[in-house]
């Protein structure tokens, strides 16, 4: 998958579905963010290779990736799979190859471990590093719980230097980073080294405006919907 933006705007990805309109990580939120246009759909992937953010967060209805990746696939949209824990990597590319996917997937993460598998088994498959770790639910805020204003500035003005180290060690193909952490120095480093970025998780016109201006190659939004009506009518 290229995920290099195009001349227009950038990907829209459908932030575990569209969960602005139905419940997250479910089949009903993965039709709605087909439905609104999405150009791919962000599912979050458990070991037990069901939807959920965590065990806790697993939705009642909780869908089987498996289906998942028979309805977009059916649908033919791209899907951007998070896994959230280290050593079912191999059953995820199983079901990825299954259903035909493979040119129409994106793998993200927080775990080496998970990177350095990915890259060991699918080398051609993108990789994408989520950053900061998102322990605590973090892109459902404005900014990471406990900082301000002076500190996401500080974060984001020391993110360019971080690049290049963080982009050794994880051997990452992508970088995922919130949406607070963008500018224009970190898509030009980036971008430097032939790397995408997804900034995650848009939620308003005014957050979707300001990373597409910065460049990014992907908006991450729990409206993808919102996400597209505000880039085609800029």
């Amino acid at each position: 998958m290229i995920l290099a933006r195009g001349p227009e705007r950038p990907f829209v990805i459908g932030h575990r579905g569209a969960p602005a309109v139905a419940p997250e990580n479910t089949l009903a939120s993965l039709e709605a963010a087909v439905a609104a246009g999405a150009d791919l759909v962000e599912l979050d992937v458990q070991p037990d290779l069901h939807l959920g953010h965590s065990p806790a967060e697993r939705p009642a209805a909780a869908a089987s990736l498996d289906a998942a990746l028979e309805l977009l696939a059916a649908r033919g949209v791209g899907a951007h799979l998070d896994l959230k824990l280290p050593g079912y990597e191999r059953e995820v590319l199983e079901l990825v190859h299954r259903r035909g996917l493979d040119d129409r997937v994106l793998f993200s993460t927080t775990w080496l471990d998970t990177l350095r598998a990915l890259e060991r088994l699918a080398p051609e498959l993108p990789r994408a590093v989520g950053y900061p770790r998102d322990r605590h639910g973090v892109s459902r805020l404005p900014w990471p719980p406990g900082t301000g204003p002076a500190a996401a500035a500080a974060a984001r003005s020391l993110m360019p230097a971080r690049i290049a180290l963080l982009l050794r060690r994880t051997r990452a193909t992508v970088l995922a980073l919130h949406h607070t952490l963008c500018s224009p120095g970190t898509v030009r480093v980036a971008h430097a080294r032939g790397v995408p970025v997804l900034a995650w998780t848009a939620n308003t016109p005014a957050v979707v405006l300001r990373v597409a201006g910065l460049g990014v190659d992907a908006v991450v939004s729990d409206d993808p919907g919102m996400a597209l009506a505000t880039l085609n009518g800029r």
